[in-house]
């Protein structure tokens, strides 16, 4: 999953450690092999659940059904980072089925509460945060812009060839499977992470 997923899994707000779970979540993908160690129990809990969670996805029939479409579609082998995206999406635009609280208010109070832990942010995610939050990406992710955008940032960073700048026409031409594949997945993966907190 991206962004936004992890961030709305990483555990009710009210849990005493929800704070250092969210920055696990968060920063993962820049935490090489067992560096997470070096982090207190709390943000490794979420490192570890980031992970855990990656795998259920990438091993999900569902979200392989997505991912064979994409590769179809040319996204080759990037097309589990852009399932990622599109499941992000659907999140976005029906966080009100998932959350009483609404998307925008989510999104600001997790880069209020992440803000305060960044002397814990490895290198990486130092320089694309402040990007995230003048953009509100989280916020962007519920347009279909906003993940045409995300995912031309994503092309620049993956080989040439990669499909994803034009990613998001595949999503527009069949929006409602992949739609219908979110909407299956998703309380599955709601499930599973509910029974890695602690």
């Amino acid at each position: 999953m991206n962004f936004l997923a992890h961030l709305f899994l990483a555990g009710p707000p009210a849990a005493p450690a929800y704070a250092g779970q969210l920055l696990g979540q968060f920063i993962a993908d820049s935490v090489p092999g067992r560096r997470f160690e070096a982090y207190p129990a709390a943000v490794q809990a979420g490192i570890r659940a980031h992970r855990a969670i990656d795998t259920f996805t990438d091993q999900h029939p569902v979200v392989r059904r997505s991912t064979a479409r994409l590769r179809t579609a040319g996204t080759g082998k990037y097309a589990g980072v852009v399932s990622d995206v599109f499941m992000d999406h659907f999140l976005a635009r029906n966080f009100h089925e998932f959350s009483a609280e609404a998307l925008p208010d989510f999104t600001q109070r997790a880069y209020a509460l992440l803000a305060t832990q960044q002397a814990d942010f490895p290198a990486p995610v130092l320089h694309f945060f402040p990007h995230l939050v003048q953009h509100n990406w989280l916020l962007h992710y519920a347009e279909l812009a906003g993940i045409g955008r995300a995912l031309q940032g994503l092309s620049r960073r993956a080989s040439p060839g990669s499909g994803m700048d034009t990613a998001v026409h595949e999503l527009a031409r069949h929006y409602a499977a992949y739609e219908a594949d979110f909407r299956e997945f998703f309380p599955q993966l709601q499930a599973y992470a509910a029974g890695l907190l602690p």
